[in-house]
């Protein structure tokens, strides 16, 4: 199970790095938001994610080996990127098509954290 969420958040994160750094002003645009200035911001997290998303090939590979990165970056960072979606939504900083980032992190999150503990 570690192995399939170890697949999925590899995609997960890959393609919206990719999305990104492809097309910032269309992503932006899709989710209600102005696209950040200076695009430096975006071009960063862009690679974050890519790199991210890339650093799941080794748990893919070998999950039982890579099990720190799965807590780190599974559980610890979507699990924190989730509760940061809710925060802004609800302080009014961020539309609520951004709920959707919330809900796809916290949900990988719990995932990596069901798969880490039941060691199946």
């Amino acid at each position: 199970m570690l192995a399939v969420v170890a697949g999925i958040s590899l995609l997960y994160d890959v393609s919206i790095g990719v999305a990104l750094a492809a097309a910032p002003g269309t992503l932006a645009s899709w989710f209600g938001a102005p696209l950040p200035s200076p695009l430096l911001f975006v071009r960063l997290n862009a690679i974050f994610l890519i790199a991210v998303g890339l650093g799941y090939l080794q748990p893919l590979r070998n999950a039982e080996a890579h099990r720190p990165y799965m807590w780190v970056f599974g559980v610890l960072l979507k699990g924190a990127g989730a509760v940061v979606f809710l925060i802004s939504y609800a302080s009014g900083d961020v539309p609520a098509s951004f709920l959707v980032f919330a809900v796809s992190d916290g949900a990988l999150a719990v995932a990596t954290l069901v798969a880490l503990v039941r060691r199946v």
